[in-house]
C-alpha cells in the first residue's frame, strides 16, 4: 500500500495509505485511510488540485456532500469488500 503525507490546512501532517484511485470528469481522486494494511481506520476521499506547478501533487479533502456521495459510490463499486458511510 502506497503511503502519502497529507497536511490539512493549519494542522499537523498525517500519514495516509492509498487504497484506490480514480478519475472522474478529468479530476483525480484517491481513497485513503489512516490505518496500515490489516487494521481498521478512518477513510477519506481526497481530490487533486487542478494543474498546479508543484513538484508533488496537491490534494484536498472533498467537502461537498454531493461530490463526496458520488465519488464514494464509485469507490464502493471498485472495492466490493468495503462500505463507505
Amino acid at each position: 500500500m502506497k503511503k502519502i503525507t497529507f497536511t490539512p490546512d493549519g494542522e499537523e501532517a498525517i500519514d495516509l495509505y492509498v487504497l484506490e484511485q480514480t478519475t472522474i470528469g478529468g479530476v483525480n481522486y484517491i481513497l485513503v485511510t489512516d490505518a496500515e494494511e490489516g487494521e481498521d481506520g478512518e477513510a477519506y476521499i481526497l481530490k487533486a488540485a487542478p494543474d498546479t506547478e508543484e513538484e508533488e501533487q496537491v490534494y484536498s479533502m472533498v467537502d461537498d456532500d454531493e461530490e463526496l456521495a458520488a465519488v464514494a459510490g464509485v469507490f464502493e463499486n471498485m472495492l466490493e469488500d468495503i462500505d463507505l458511510i
